[in-house]
């Protein structure tokens, strides 16, 4: 089953090129620590998911590139035709001449009804080179306009059109110092919408991947090409190839093959019982947890701490709350490797944070002008700060 990648803006096509790349590169890496049978079949997995027929020999990303200034979609498939072992289809990128100037009302309100059926025909194209259609995965920041405003519209267009089709959107935080004077703004609005239209959100913070490279990697100066780098070799551990099911040798063809869907219980259930102490508040309680192995000893590695039931909500079994996905095949020539992807109340801090300072913009009527001139009321702002208040509140109550 294959995944259709819609990079979106200059963040969401950059960090496109870059997870494009570092799939590649681990899917044809010679030293997989596993068999040769099993390489090849984890290639052929690879290759099914994220790239198409050849051309001359060199594989095609499934992917559309959408931003609506060309410098940056110019330079993304200059930058994979140059390097040689994989390109992006010759008519993949959509540009046009005016950005979104920062504002998410633009990208959505002006850009995203003006260019939508030349969007959503290519997307099409896409999904008819796939013989079986896995899902969507949208790439894409918050603070600024394309990424955040179109990015909003194309995901909403496409719960419309792909209603059966999983919709997965990579978002990227931006820094709590600020890179964009309304990046509260942008980001409430696309949060609420998204919260609306995707089955799921990856979020990444800027913050905690420019800490990974300072500190892990020891990066004097640091470029958003390192953490762009970063950001795609977590996502490649991710959604690489792993084996079905516990003890099989054949890959699962459906890459994003989890049920995201949370279902609380029925109010007034009995909740289930603690086995464990008491739970302090040093950790974020979960309600949903996915550990990714690769490599040396990963039948042998030990899980149990995250079977523990103070690390989940009280009306969730650990068993309904935490996944594991497994394969001998080493990512990117690391020995072993372990991934996690947790829903948790992580992201209450910093959500709480956004929320907060664009109310207080919100309050002073700081910049609204800027929004309504382009069809964004400021019910439309009210509704967005009601659901992510919500949203906090539901997390914190876990």
């Amino acid at each position: 089953m294959s995944i259709v990648t819609v990079q979106l803006g200059q963040c969401g096509n950059q960090i496109g090129f870059e997870v494009f790349d570092a799939l590649f590169s681990d899917s044809h890496c010679p030293q997989g620590l596993c068999s040769k049978r099993e390489n090849d079949a984890y290639q052929v997995s690879c290759k099914e998911r994220f790239f198409s027929e050849e051309e001359n020999g060199v594989p095609i990303a499934r992917a559309v590139l959408v931003d609506m200034e060309p410098k940056v979609i110019s330079q993304t498939l200059s930058k994979a035709a140059q390097c040689g072992r994989w390109k992006y289809g010759q008519h993949s990128g959509f540009c046009q001449k005016q950005g979104s100037g920062n504002n998410w009302a633009y990208g959505y309100s002006v850009h995203g009804p003006r260019h939508e059926e030349s969007i959503m025909n290519l997307i099409q194209k896409e999904v008819e080179k796939c013989d079986s259609l896995s899902g969507f995965f949208i790439i894409m920041s918050m603070a600024g306009g394309t990424g955040s405003g179109l990015g909003a519209f194309i995901t909403q267009n496409l719960q419309d059109q792909y209603s059966s089709s999983l919709k997965m959107n990579q978002i990227i935080w931006p820094y709590r110092t600020g890179e964009v004077i309304v990046q509260n703004y942008n980001s409430i609005l696309t949060l609420s919408h998204l919260y609306r239209s995707s089955d799921a959100l990856l979020v990444h913070e800027n913050d905690a991947v420019h800490k990974i490279c300072a500190k892990l990697m020891n990066i004097k100066h640091i470029s958003f090409s390192n953490i762009n780098q970063v950001l795609a070799h977590q996502l490649g551990s991710v959604f690489q190839p792993t084996y079905s099911v516990e003890g099989s040798f054949h890959y699962r063809r459906n890459p994003l093959g989890i049920d995201w869907k949370v279902r609380p219980p029925l109010s007034g259930l009995p909740t289930l019982g603690k086995m464990s102490l008491n739970k302090e508040h040093h950790f974020n309680t979960s309600i949903a947890n996915l550990v990714i192995l690769r490599g040396k000893d990963v039948h042998s590695a030990d899980l149990g701490g995250f079977k523990d039931p103070a690390l989940y909500t009280s009306w969730l079994k650990p068993d309904n709350a935490f996944n594991v996905w497994k394969t001998q095949r080493a990512f990117s020539r690391y020995e072993k490797s372990a991934a996690l992807v947790s829903n948790s109340q992580f992201l209450v801090k910093p959500l709480d944070m956004i929320v907060g300072k664009a109310w207080n913009m919100f309050a002073s009527k700081a910049y609204i002008h800027q929004y309504t001139k382009f069809g964004i009321e400021e019910e439309d702002f009210l509704d967005s700060f009601t659901l992510l208040e919500q949203v906090v509140t539901s997390y914190c109550n876990l």
